[in-house]
């Protein structure tokens, strides 16, 4: 494995049994339940639904959602040219409206052109954390989700590199559908599917750079976090954009799948009136948005391609 502070033995977060809180909408009211099986979610007051066919919230309500910028050796590689892209990580925020339910829409504004993709796993907080270590910071995680991490490329040139646009319009997070526990998230593989073609694909112990213990024990050296909040880890290379009608999702074996749709909506009214830094198609915008194909493995080329239908 390939990340700092490698640990002695598994942290109880990812010692089985596997355990999957999700929360769902029925009847206009939110329920919490855990999963039975793969196709039956018991509600907490006893009530069993088909899982298959419930409407899911985000299984989190955060005061704050704090993203790793890279933490993939591929993707740094990609972007940075070497398997490592800075001494110690960097973040950005994604507001808490951005967030997202599984099955639900992404939204792609009509004066946006790059919309990209980014499969990542989510770290939940699960209490209260300050002034940690890394060996500590395993105790503060309640359980790991499947995440996409969207960006609308188009405002890169903007925000003095905060990316608060980029990342932060609303929907632009689909996460869950389950906290997951009790599963080995080394062992496990991540890819991300456009319109059910793998796009992007990494064994998360063969090229994670920093594990989620380092990052928390860094972070809270100066941030507290609360229960609930949201690390989002990172994503490998080949992130791209993607077209209304896509149906995009990211999996992580053992943990779970989430998904949503690309759909097409009117451009801001204000944009009309001049309000505000315009979306650019410029070459750090180009940059960003259609990447390195140089650097990244043909197969994931060639399944996007066909996504797309070139």
């Amino acid at each position: 494995m390939n990340f700092e502070f490698p640990f002695k033995e598994l942290p109880a977060v990812m010692r089985g049994p596997r355990i999957e809180r999700r929360r769902v909408l029925i009847g206009g009211s939110a329920f919490w339940g855990t999963m039975r099986d793969e196709a039956r979610l018991l509600l907490d007051d006893g009530r069993e639904v088909d899982a298959a066919n419930a409407y899911y919230l985000p299984p989190v309500s955060p005061s704050k959602i704090i993203a790793v910028h890279i933490s993939y050796s591929s993707r740094s590689i990609e972007t940075r040219n070497k398997p490592k892209p800075t001494e110690t990580p960097t973040y950005f925020t994604k507001p808490p409206t951005s967030l997202n339910g599984h099955g639900g829409q992404i939204l792609k504004p009509a004066d946006c052109k790059y919309l990209n993709y980014e499969g990542e796993y989510a770290v939940v907080i699960g209490r209260t954390c300050r002034n940690v270590t890394p060996d500590e910071a395993w105790d503060c995680i309640e359980g790991f989700c499947p995440a996409l991490d969207m960006g609308l490329q188009d405002f890169r040139d903007t925000d003095q590199g905060s990316m608060l646009r980029v990342k932060g319009a609303d929907t632009l997070l689909p996460i869950g559908p389950g906290i997951v526990r009790g599963v080995n998230l080394f062992e496990q593989t991540l890819r991300t599917f456009v319109d059910g073609r793998v796009v992007q694909e990494a064994h998360i112990g063969d090229e994670t750079i920093w594990g989620p213990h380092y990052v928390i024990a860094d972070l809270a050296r100066h941030i507290t976090l609360l229960p609930g909040d949201v690390i989002l880890m990172g994503t490998p290379c080949h992130s791209r954009s993607v077209d209304p009608g896509h149906f995009v999702e990211c999996e992580i074996t053992g943990i779970g799948r989430v998904g949503g749709t690309v759909v097409a909506i009117p451009a801001p009214r204000a944009a009309a009136l001049g309000v505000g830094h315009s979306p650019t198609d410029t070459p750090e915008v180009r940059r960003v948005a259609l990447g390195f194909d140089e650097r990244v493995p043909e197969r994931l080329k060639e399944n996007l391609r066909s996504a797309r239908g070139v």
